[in-house]
């Protein structure tokens, strides 16, 4: 999930694994694709745009961005761990961007604003931002990774839950606040990230849906326009 992106490219995007555990540093420049939608993928991001911190909650469909080309920086938190660091239960923030004032105190934000105003790197600067939060936060609940790992590989729902010891709603209840949503609904997102993975490499979408454990390729193609508002083929064709 923190596989290193493309090298940079003039107003293009790129992304490094980050310094905290699981999470991405990514970069985006007015020049980057226009109108490509930003799809569920079970994480939040810490933005910074403009002059302005904010925070995207988990996706359950694909979010279109508005407004004119800007210089974006971000932090991709590992599934689970956003939460854990804004002091916010994902739940509060699913579908939605908000700007992290209305999360945390208005001086706070503002000395941060400043502070990554002046950086000369402000994806660095985010990312320190992040390891600081993270580090006064204390480590994750290792359930959450467990859970992650667990439905990633394609393990079912209530045999994840007997595994880790709980009852299907103490695990719906964690994961709501976690995620934003409930363990299925993380289950079917994490699968299609898989299939994108698939796709985009080349693999037919027959054998996509098989590998990532669609029952066919109209489940795929079912679960693809569900979540992104497109059929594969046009998806892929963004690149």
């Amino acid at each position: 999930m923190t596989a290193a992106g493309p090298a940079p490219s003039a107003g293009g995007y790129a992304e490094r694994p980050s310094r905290l555990p699981g999470a991405v540093v990514w970069t985006r420049g007015p020049a980057g694709p226009a109108g490509a939608p930003v799809l569920p993928d079970g994480c939040m991001d810490l933005l910074w745009s403009e002059g302005r911190l904010l925070v995207a909650g988990p996706d359950t469909h694909a979010h279109h961005p508005e407004g004119p080309p800007a210089e974006w920086a971000g932090v991709r938190f590992f599934p689970g761990t956003a939460p854990g660091f804004l002091g916010v239960p994902a739940r509060e923030l699913r579908d939605r961007r908000v700007e992290l004032a209305q999360l945390w105190p208005a001086p706070v934000v503002r000395r941060l604003c400043g502070r990554l105003a002046a950086a000369p790197d402000p994806a660095g600067a985010l990312e320190e931002l992040a390891l600081e939060r993270a580090a006064a936060a204390g480590p994750p609940d290792p359930l959450l990774r467990h859970l992650v790992a667990a439905l990633d590989a394609g393990r079912p729902v209530g045999a994840t839950a007997d595994e880790l010891g709980l009852s299907a709603r103490q695990l719906h209840r964690r994961s709501l606040a976690a995620f934003g949503y409930g363990p299925k609904t993380l289950a079917r997102v994490l699968r299609l990230r898989r299939a994108l993975t698939l796709a985009r490499s080349g693999v037919p979408f027959a054998a996509t849906a098989a590998r990532a454990g669609f029952a066919d390729q109209a489940h795929l193609a079912r679960d693809v326009r569900e979540f992104t508002g497109m059929p594969l083929g046009d998806l892929l064709s963004l690149g």
